[in-house]
């Protein structure tokens, strides 16, 4: 909608004023060993430390990390530190209470899924461990690192990947890489495909014949002035019929796609 007109863009390039920078490392899941080394070396410090799944409870069909599972392993793994749990299916009052432990400091290591994915600030956290961290996207990932370095002190987001296919490796990479939310979401982009764009599906081959959105970024954006400028000029395109004749030849019914807002 950007691309033909229905949106302005408002561009946000700059972080939150104090914000410490984030170390990010992966380590498959045989280094466990150095996660539970840092984990324990926050702690100790005063810190505070996320430990995300992806799954709530263990699946017969899915192999990867529960949060009710991670729980229970960490409490064994960890006996002497507060191992808390948080996940979407818990009534809100227990979420409430879970979160409030953990923002008090009573809480050293809160198990949780997405749920703390937007919407949570606690300064004194400052390890992010992702289980299956090739399972998210990037967005995802993006959002959950940002869950830490919000204090003074330096922080931490442990990627734990096996990953299995092409695109969970590209992701892992690309969170390597940078931690600018701009170019995680341009690669997020190749990785899935822009998919159409008169049309619903949000992933694979675009419909544009030519044109790519990312590689001819200035060249489109040239190219919606210009046609801003003639639509101004000539709305009905009575003086441009060719035009006229392109644009209904081209879109066909997918014009309607262009006034959904």
């Amino acid at each position: 909608m950007t691309l033909y007109g229905g949106l302005d863009v408002s561009t946000l390039d700059e972080m939150p004023p104090g914000r410490a920078p984030i170390k990010t490392w992966t380590v498959t899941s045989d280094g466990l060993d150095r996660v539970y080394d840092t984990i324990r070396s926050e702690v100790e410090h005063g810190r505070q430390v996320y430990v995300v799944c992806p799954l709530v409870e263990d699946s017969s069909k899915i192999e990867a990390a529960s949060a009710v599972a991670e729980h229970q392993r960490l409490q064994a793994v960890f006996p002497d530190l507060a191992v808390g749990l948080m996940h979407g299916q818990m009534h809100s009052g227990d979420k409430d209470s879970a979160m409030a432990s953990f923002r008090s400091g009573e809480t050293d290591v809160l198990v949780a899924t997405t749920v703390i994915e937007v919407g949570i600030d606690v300064p004194n956290a400052t390890v992010m461990v992702i289980e299956d961290a090739d399972r998210f996207g990037l967005s995802q990932l993006h959002q959950l690192r940002g869950r830490v370095g919000r204090g003074r002190f330096d922080s931490q987001c442990v990627l734990v990947a096996d990953p299995t296919t092409d695109e969970g490796a590209a992701r892992i990479t690309a969170m390597l890489n940078t931690s600018d939310g701009f170019e995680l979401a341009e690669e997020d982009l190749r990785i899935r495909g822009q998919g159409t764009i008169f049309g619903a599906r949000q992933s694979g081959l675009t419909d544009l014949r030519i044109a790519d959105i990312l590689g001819d970024y200035q060249e489109l954006a040239d190219a919606r002035r210009e046609a801003f400028g003639l639509v101004d000029d000539d709305p009905e395109l009575e003086a441009n019929p060719a035009i006229r004749d392109e644009v209904k030849a081209l879109m066909a019914e997918a014009v309607e796609w262009l006034f959904i807002s």
